[in-house]
């Protein structure tokens, strides 16, 4: 597994980083995953410590953390037992997860942009229809199973996930309601 341990504004000793190996390493040995890349940032906002952690597995998910504390080991502690707790929760799905796909997930390349917030008066009416994009990205869209793609949505803490269904090849979106239920949009049944 390839670790990219750093600090934003901050130094990290060479205890720290031994500290974090280990422990990432101990979660991920215990479920039996094929971990590839382990990224932790550490970050200090006011007295706090912020540490903010990912695990990418072999088979496309991502699971992401994040932990704060007054201390920085306090920080990924907290970090740490956050993604034990979810490999923990998703664990039996993960192993079949694992053992049905015949492949590993294929990803697809989208473009995203950010646009710049109007700063018209909202009565108004503005000069041009066309925001103005203030930057422009490139995303991978996962091809998985809407179970799947529910799965990586929660283990990675996002609020949605756009997706290619396996099942037809069309793009569908999941995403957390306000009610704290799972919604599933496929255009394709909206014909």
């Amino acid at each position: 597994m390839r670790y990219q341990i750093s600090g934003k504004q901050i130094d990290i000793g060479d205890a720290l980083t031994t500290h974090v190996k280990a422990e990432i390493g101990e979660v991920v040995e215990k479920y039996a995953q094929r971990p590839t890349e382990c990224l932790v940032v550490f970050s200090k906002s006011a007295h706090e410590f912020i540490c903010e952690t990912a695990i990418h597995l072999s088979t496309g998910l991502t699971v992401q953390a994040k932990g704060q504390a007054t201390e920085i080991y306090a920080a990924f502690e907290s970090a740490r037992e956050r993604i034990d707790k979810q490999i923990r929760r998703y664990k039996r799905r993960l192993r079949s997860h694992n053992t049905t796909r015949k492949a590993p997930v294929e990803f697809d390349a989208a473009p995203t942009y950010i646009f710049a917030p109007s700063e018209e008066a909202e009565d108004a009416e503005p000069e041009t229809l066309a925001p103005v994009v203030i930057a422009e990205m490139e995303t991978k869209i996962p091809s998985v199973t809407v179970g799947e793609a529910v799965m990586q949505m929660e283990l990675a803490g996002q609020r949605m996930l756009v997706f290619r269904n396996e099942g037809h090849g069309g793009v569908n979106v999941v995403y957390r309601r306000e009610d704290g239920n799972i919604g599933w949009i496929d255009p394709r049944n909206s014909r």
